[in-house]
């Protein structure tokens, strides 16, 4: 009969395994790696804070994973494959001062305003990646999805649940506030999600349209002019305006390339 003979498990082994399984320590397993690892000088404490280091590192890589996921980001956008040299009215350094999330803690917003293709939804992804690492939970939307998506919670009676969602995120990324024209219930119902967070928790919103414009999107102009008051309360306002368009360039780039082959 084939197979591991009785007599050659080690019951010790089996034990830490289940210990290991029930306490949720998966890396305490690998106790041997970290064993060999060490100096015989160092003793029992330095194993133990080894393995439990090893752990605490397991554990905070899974909760950025964890957290990169429920956010729901369209694609994965890092700060450092972002073009700074296109910017024409910021800075690297002040993208990189943001990107240490002291805005989250200090429950600000930022506001890029800008022209299609400056990079507005590439950097909102890329400061939305830096928050969920650094242990913020992060909720990506397009401003037309996120208006969907209350008017479906409110239908199926499901708004409570989603409000309730909604108010344990520590950055609220609402994309693209522009193109489409809000109707006064979808306009309400943005500004009420706008409201509730204001001083509470962040947001980072991004618009093609300068706020002069914003009544292009709402029928409710008092409502507009509370709704920017809000969004621009303890804020930074990034002017993303650029000549070309990023997508633009890299088509024309892309074309001439083929050309030239």
């Amino acid at each position: 009969m084939s197979g591991t003979h009785p007599s050659e498990i080690n019951p010790i082994k089996e034990t830490i395994r289940l210990y290991a399984k029930q306490l949720r320590t998966p890396t305490f397993i690998s106790y041997e790696n970290v064993a060999r690892q060490l100096s015989p000088e160092e003793g029992y404490d330095k194993f133990l804070c080894e393995t439990m280091k090893l752990e605490v590192l397991q554990r905070q890589v899974a909760g950025q994973r964890r957290r990169i996921k429920k956010a729901g980001f369209p694609v994965m956008k890092t700060l450092d494959e972002f073009h700074y040299e296109r910017l024409e009215h910021i800075s690297e350094s002040f993208i990189r001062e943001l990107s240490s999330c002291d805005y989250i803690k200090n429950r600000q917003n930022v506001v890029m305003i800008g022209n299609p293709g400056s990079g507005k939804t590439h950097l909102s992804i890329g400061l939305g990646m830096k928050a969920c690492y650094a242990g913020f939970n992060v909720k990506f939307y397009t401003a037309v999805n996120l208006a969907n998506e209350l008017a479906e919670a409110i239908q199926f009676h499901r708004l409570s649940k989603l409000e309730k969602s909604l108010s344990k995120i520590d950055l609220l990324i609402i994309d693209e506030l522009s193109y489409l024209t809000f109707n006064r219930h979808q306009s309400e119902m943005l500004f009420q999600v706008i409201s509730e967070r204001s001083e509470r928790a962040s947001i980072i919103l991004t618009t093609n349209l300068e706020f002069s414009k914003w009544t292009e999107l709402f029928e409710n102009e008092i409502m507009v002019a509370a709704l920017i008051d809000r969004v621009t309360f303890r804020s930074h306002i990034l002017n993303m305006n650029v000549k070309d368009s990023y997508r633009l360039e890299q088509t024309l780039t892309k074309t001439h390339e083929g050309n030239t082959d």
